[in-house]
């Protein structure tokens, strides 16, 4: 009875540490998606949106070249696709004036991507707050007016970055879906990547000339996404409904 009990009572104690090590692996890998999260808030402050609850917003980021963004544009107009929000850097717009005119002609949203294209976590606030108002004036100089959506350049940014945009009135803006268009994996790659979009989700997108093949992905895309609900700017999404965001800490 007492080598029953003893062989028992260690049975007993493996699957209690075995208990034990699969919760702290499970704790440890949801932690670990929690910290991946795409968005961010502070406490009680402001936030980065990610996601909205209604239509679906196809975003373009574009920070550099010559090529791309037009052929973009005309294959948007071609599909008549009557709303989108593009998000440009002031160095970018400062360059082409045709194209920044082309994008407002076309109804589209237009967001700040800042000036030149930097990492802001790596920026201390008063730098960060003299490149979007660097961004700013370009805009105001080519009569963009009412520009109230910051797109973090490189998609990386702190609790000094959202204070200082919420500082100068603009929101955050994130995404929820990535079409990873900018690695170049292949057009059928690109729209795998958006195919599990839903309502609300933000996709990424990018018109720089890195992106060689979303021109040739956007038919795909566009069709893929109108059965998930309207094309709408990302204003529209985020009026008038709650947007999605996550605290960091």
């Amino acid at each position: 009875m007492n080598v029953f009990y003893t062989l028992n009572a260690k049975r007993l104690k493996q699957i209690s540490l075995i208990i034990v090590i699969s919760f702290f692996t499970a704790l440890f890998v949801y932690s670990s998606t929690l910290s991946t999260l795409p968005v961010f808030s502070t406490k009680d402050g402001p936030k980065a949106i990610y996601k909205g609850e209604k239509g679906v917003a196809m975003t373009f980021n574009i920070g550099w070249g010559d090529e791309k963004a037009k052929p973009i544009l005309d294959e948007l107009k071609k599909m008549n696709v009557q709303s989108a929000t593009f998000f440009l850097s002031g160095a970018w717009a400062e360059r082409h004036p045709d194209l920044v005119e082309q994008i407002a002609k076309q109804g589209y949203e237009i967001g700040n991507l800042g000036y030149a294209y930097l990492d802001y976590t790596d920026m201390e606030p008063n730098k960060i707050k003299q490149d979007i108002l660097k961004a700013e004036a370009v805009f105001k100089k080519l009569k963009v007016e009412d520009v109230k959506l910051l797109r973090v350049p490189t998609g990386h940014f702190n609790k000094e970055t959202l204070k200082v945009a919420d500082s100068l009135g603009l929101t955050v803006v994130h995404w929820s879906v990535d079409s990873k268009d900018w690695t170049n994996p292949g057009v059928d790659d690109i729209v795998n990547n958006i195919k599990d979009a839903k309502k609300g989700d933000i996709i990424l997108l990018h018109a720089s000339d890195s992106a060689k093949q979303t021109q040739k992905a956007l038919p795909a895309i566009v069709k893929e996404l109108k059965g998930k609900g309207d094309f709408i700017t990302v204003s529209d999404m985020i009026s008038n409904g709650e947007a999605k965001s996550s605290l960091i800490q």
